[in-house]
């Protein structure tokens, strides 16, 4: 495998180790996520997918290893810090404050940008629909799918120059499913740069430029999406069910 670091990587691991307890889950981890290129990791359930955006993001602490980000080193630095400086986590399971209103939501997470953020929401509306249409509704009202167009509208009010997406498809249905991946398309396309991991390897590989097969922990193939894509190993392993 070659470094993960370069010139041309606005996110860089190297060496990433993670874990819970006396459990190390992750093993010398290392990927990059190029300027404005959608990345897809893709792995067997329990492979250390999530745990590894958790430790990039700083909510599982690192055993070892360094983390760049935009040309510095921010291996130590905290959670809220980081998506100030605009790396932004979507972690699965859509969290997001129930009692307050969908533009509420958004207000929230717009505020670390200040005004830019504020002014940032109307076009967000404009770019999600479905969700203007449910713009005072409470977040917690809203079906999987809405709230899952939420998570994502979230992120985005924050001003992300990567973005991590952690299964955004799951438990949605084929419709919603379709909805979402034209919504990482068409960001991808306006430029931002997006690390996705996702259960739907076959999905994911058709739109990722770079992509990284992980197992027990450890980063075991990459190549261009289309490569995995093609390669029987990754076919037979992955392809035939989620991962």
């Amino acid at each position: 495998m070659t470094s993960a670091a370069g010139p041309e990587a606005l996110l860089a691991v190297d060496g990433l180790r993670a874990g819970y307890g006396q459990i190390d889950v992750l093993h010398d981890v290392s990927l990059s996520v190029p300027a404005g290129r959608l990345c897809a990791i893709v792995g067997a359930n329990g492979a250390g997918k999530t745990t590894l955006l958790l430790a990039i993001s700083a909510i599982v602490p690192k055993r070892g290893g360094t983390v760049r980000f935009d040309g510095r080193d921010v291996t130590t630095l905290p959670p809220h810090t980081l998506v100030r400086r605009g790396l932004v986590h979507v972690p699965e399971g859509r969290r997001m404050l129930a009692q307050m209103s969908v533009e509420e939501n958004l207000q929230v997470a717009a505020a670390v940008r200040g005004a830019a953020g504020t002014n940032a929401i109307a076009g967000l509306f404009e770019r999600f629909p479905q969700l203007a249409a449910r713009r005072t509704l409470p977040a917690g009202s809203l079906s999987g799918g809405e709230q899952q167009l939420l998570a994502i509208a979230r992120a985005l009010a924050a001003g992300p120059k990567v973005l991590l997406l952690d299964e955004p498809s799951m438990g949605l249905a084929p419709k919603l499913v379709d909805d979402i991946f034209a919504i990482i398309r068409t960001e991808s396309a306006r430029g931002l740069s997006i690390l996705l991991v996702e259960q739907n390897a076959r999905r994911a590989l058709a739109i990722a430029d770079v992509a990284y097969v992980m197992e027990r922990g450890r980063i075991v193939l990459q190549g261009s999406g289309a490569e995995l894509l093609a390669d029987p190993a990754v076919t037979a392993a992955y392809l035939g069910a989620v991962g």
